[in-house]
């Protein structure tokens, strides 16, 4: 088997791997992701057992859908715990790469749980639509404050069809209304957005994410499928 330290960076990664049974160590840094891909590649050619350790980074998905792809195992380690496992506090690639390496050589590697792909993906929808509704109010937040400091306080009633009315007439000066278009313009192509993000989320299958963080939307709910996405009024 080869085991692999990897000491991942966006731009490269510095690795210090190890054939358990030449007992042949060597050291490489590896540019993404053209000599990173092929240095894999070159092991999965070779028929070679890899176990790649890391430190759970949200910036190596493709390295983790090639190391997916070859077969490869994949650990993924808690950063702080491995920093905490360090004798020496001095820190280099290098030195971080030997660090991952030997709490793998030596059973100690701090692996996580990490959600599958397909878990992962969904939440990608979740974000998406949290992020679309964060627009979406920061943008009716504009509108209110328009309306208000021209004595339209409507509060919710601004984003019914008279309240919206009313808004729409109201007499602005030039970049002011231009300012008033543009916004309402956004929020009719939020709408609709957020409203096809929703009926995503409510497709049968969409309660596969399990997620305990406890995060919150903009909007008041929970960042999980199984959520009823709601509305502002």
């Amino acid at each position: 088997m080869n085991i692999v330290g990897c000491d991942y960076h966006p731009g490269f990664q510095q690795i210090a791997y190890v054939d358990t049974e030449t007992g042949e160590l060597q050291e490489q840094r590896l540019p993404h992701r053209e000599e990173a891909e092929r240095f894999y590649r070159d092991l999965a050619a070779r028929k070679a057992t890899v176990r790649v350790g890391m430190e759970a980074s949200g910036h190596g998905r493709w390295f983790e859908r090639l190391l997916a792809e070859l077969n490869f195992e994949l650990w993924m380690g808690d950063a702080a715990a491995i920093r905490a496992k360090r004798v020496r506090k001095q820190r280099t690639d290098r030195q971080d790469a030997q660090h991952m390496l030997n709490l793998l050589r030596e059973d100690r590697f701090p692996r996580i749980w990490v959600a599958s792909w397909e878990n992962r993906d969904l939440r990608q929808l979740l974000w998406h639509r949290h992020r679309m509704v964060q627009a979406r109010t920061r943008v009716m937040n504009q509108l209110q404050a328009l309306a208000l400091n021209e004595g339209l306080g409507c509060n919710k009633r601004l984003w019914r069809e008279r309240g919206r009315q009313q808004l729409e007439s109201l007499t602005l000066a030039p970049w002011a209304s231009c300012r008033r278009r543009q916004l309402l313009d956004l929020l009719d192509r939020l709408n609709p957005t957020i409203a096809e993000l929703s009926q995503a989320i409510e497709q049968p299958g969409s309660a596969a994410v399990d997620d305990t963080s406890g995060s919150r939307c903009a909007d008041g709910t929970g960042l999980r499928a199984d959520y009823r996405g709601r509305q502002p009024v």
